[in-house]
C-alpha cells in the first residue's frame, strides 16, 4: 500500500510539472520574439539603408547627366555661368536627398577621351574626418571641346555594423558617391 501511494504521488506530481510547463505557451511567443527580433530588424535596416545608397547613386548620377547636357549643347558656356549655377542645375535634380553644398565638383576641359584620368577628391588615408582634397572647378569649354565632368558626394550611413559589413568606404562613416561623365561637346 505504501507503494502504491508514492506512485499515485508520483503521478500527481508528474500530472501537475506537465500541466504547468510542458503545455503552458503564455511566454514562448515572447522569447522567441526576443530571440529573433534583432537579427530581423538588422536585416530589414541593412536593406532599406543599402537601397537608399543606390537609389542616391542614381539619382546623382540622373541629375548629372542633365546638367552636362547643358554644357554638351553650349547652353551653359557663358561668361556668367559658373561652378555656382552648375551647382544649382544638378541640386535641380535631386530631390532634396542631398546637401548641395557637399557637393565636389570639377569640370575640365581634356585632349581626348583617351586622356580622362579620374582621381578621388579625398585622401584614402584618412583617419577620422575625410575632407575635400581637391577645389571645385568649372571649365565648360567652346565647341567641339572633349570635357570631363565629375561629381561626388559623401553619403553618411546611418548603420554601421562595422568590419566588413558596412556600407562605408570612408572612416568617417560616410560611403563616396561618385559620378564621371566624358563627352565631346557640339560645334557650337
Amino acid at each position: 500500500m505504501v507503494k502504491s501511494l508514492s506512485s499515485a504521488r508520483r503521478g500527481v506530481f508528474a500530472r501537475l510539472v506537465r500541466r504547468s510547463f510542458v503545455r503552458d505557451t503564455s511566454g514562448a511567443t515572447a522569447i522567441e520574439f526576443g530571440i529573433l527580433a534583432l537579427p530581423f530588424f538588422a536585416i530589414i535596416g541593412a536593406i532599406l539603408e543599402t537601397s537608399l545608397v543606390f537609389l542616391s547613386g542614381q539619382i546623382l548620377d540622373s541629375a548629372v547627366s542633365d546638367a552636362s547636357r547643358q554644357i554638351r549643347t553650349g547652353q551653359a558656356v557663358n561668361a556668367t555661368f559658373g561652378v555656382g549655377e552648375f551647382r544649382n542645375l544638378i541640386c535641380g535634380g535631386l530631390y532634396g536627398l542631398f546637401d548641395c553644398s557637399a557637393l565636389n565638383i570639377r569640370v575640365s576641359t581634356i585632349s581626348d577621351f583617351s586622356s580622362a584620368v579620374v582621381t578621388l577628391p579625398v585622401n584614402a588615408a584618412c583617419t577620422s574626418s575625410c575632407t575635400w582634397t581637391t577645389p571645385d572647378t568649372y571649365g565648360p569649354g567652346s565647341g567641339s571641346s572633349t570635357i570631363m565632368v565629375q561629381v561626388y558626394y559623401k553619403w553618411p550611413i546611418i548603420l554601421d555594423f562595422g568590419g566588413g559589413l558596412s556600407l562605408a568606404d570612408l572612416p568617417d562613416r560616410t560611403r563616396l558617391l561618385a559620378t564621371v561623365r566624358v563627352f565631346r561637346n557640339e560645334p557650337f
